[in-house]
C-alpha cells in the first residue's frame, strides 16, 4: 500500500505555482516538489498527482492519494473526468494534464480521499510548504508550456 499527499499552489491564480508531494510505503518515504513561472491552482493540484504517481515504479500498487483539491478529487471520484474523455474535453481546461493522469492512473489501483486543507493535517501542511516554496524559487522555475500557450492563444512563447 503506496499512501501519496498533495498539494498545488499558485500566487496569483494564474501566477508563480508549485506543487508539494509525499509519498510513503511502509518505512520508505519520499518528498517531490517542482514548481512554474505561470500556472494555475487547479494545474498545480493535479500535477501533484501525477507526479506522485509518476514516482511509483512498479504497476498495479494500491494507491491512496491523499488531497485538498476537491477540483481534483471529485473529478475522479464521481467519474467526471471519464465523461469529458468521452467528449473530447470540450470546454474543459487543462486537459493536457487529465490526459496524463489518465495514463498513469490505469496503472495502479487508486483511490482519492480529500482533506480539508490548512486544517493541520501533517502532511497536507508539508505538501503546502514544499509547494509554495518551489512556487517561489524565481531563478529555477520551469514553464508550464500548455498553459502559457493557451493563455497567449497559442503565440509562440
Amino acid at each position: 500500500m503506496i499512501e501519496i499527499f498533495t498539494d498545488g499552489a499558485a500566487s496569483g491564480n494564474p501566477g508563480p505555482g508549485g506543487y508539494g508531494v509525499i509519498l510513503r510505503a511502509g518505512s520508505h518515504y519520499k518528498e517531490l516538489s517542482g514548481g512554474f513561472r505561470m500556472t494555475t491552482n487547479n494545474r498545480m493540484e493535479l500535477l501533484a498527482v501525477i507526479e506522485g504517481l509518476n514516482a511509483i515504479k512498479k504497476p498495479g500498487q494500491q494507491v491512496t492519494i491523499y488531497s485538498d483539491s476537491k477540483y481534483v478529487v471529485d473529478s475522479v471520484e464521481k467519474k467526471w473526468v471519464f465523461g469529458w474523455v468521452k467528449k473530447g474535453f470540450k470546454d474543459k481546461k487543462n486537459k493536457d494534464l487529465w490526459i496524463r493522469f489518465l495514463a498513469i492512473y490505469k496503472l495502479h489501483d487508486v483511490k482519492f480521499i480529500w482533506i480539508k486543507g490548512h486544517n493541520d493535517h501533517p502532511e497536507n501542511e508539508r505538501c503546502d510548504v514544499l509547494a509554495v516554496a518551489a512556487s517561489k524559487r524565481r531563478d529555477i522555475l520551469a514553464i508550464d508550456y500548455e498553459f502559457e500557450a493557451e493563455k497567449n492563444k497559442g503565440l509562440l512563447l
